[in-house]
């Protein structure tokens, strides 16, 4: 991990954890090395920066193309490991270099649905997220965001104040408990009522 990449994950977990009470579910089934697809519901503009702050490693994503047409701004995401792929269209420079990516060993992070979500619900599924990790034979670890189309939702220009959680290991129910004293690394989700 970059240096500077650590310095950028101490401010932004800060951030997380004053504006988002943010809670990490589940990390130990990420990879700490190696290729991995991170497949997570897409629910605010900061996503990428919220999953990529709870992770021991850097992530790479894609980004719809016309995010770049911004110079000044996709610099910046380029330089956070981004790249641009068509919604809209077979992309297949994007697919080639997601699986160039993966196969060199990075954390790719993607959302299957294409696009933010309007109404706070996981909308349907594209085609393909399968398709690159058998080609680039990755194992795919889901991620569950609850809370931040709350605190952002893409009518907003900014955020709010709000809780957000993350569960990097299944898309069941998320529990949000008290914060643990290492928020950022892992916090165990508590045993439903009745479970065994």
């Amino acid at each position: 991990m970059r240096l500077w990449w650590r310095w950028l994950l101490f401010i932004f977990r800060a951030i997380g954890l004053a504006l988002f009470q943010v809670r990490l579910y589940g990390i130990e089934n990420v990879p700490r090395k190696g290729g991995v697809i991170l497949a997570c519901n897409h629910q605010s503009f900061f996503d990428p920066v919220l999953v990529g702050m709870g992770l021991p490693r850097e992530i790479h994503f894609m980004a719809r193309r016309s995010l770049f047409n911004n110079p000044v701004f996709g610099a910046l995401i380029v330089v956070l490991n981004a790249f641009p792929i068509s919604r809209d269209s077979r992309d297949v420079k994007g697919v080639k270099e997601s699986i160039a990516r993966l196969q060199s060993g990075c954390a790719l992070l993607i959302f299957p649905e294409g696009t933010r979500t309007r109404d706070g619900n996981v909308a349907p599924v594209k085609a393909g997220i399968g398709m690159i990790a058998k080609r680039a034979a990755v194992p795919i670890v889901p991620v569950l965001i609850e809370g931040a189309y709350k605190v952002w939702p893409r009518n907003r220009i900014l955020p709010g104040p709000g809780r957000v959680g993350f569960d990097f290991s299944s898309f069941g129910d998320l529990c949000v408990g008290p914060r643990p004293r290492r928020w950022w690394r892992y916090g165990r989700r508590r045993r439903r009522p009745g479970s065994a």
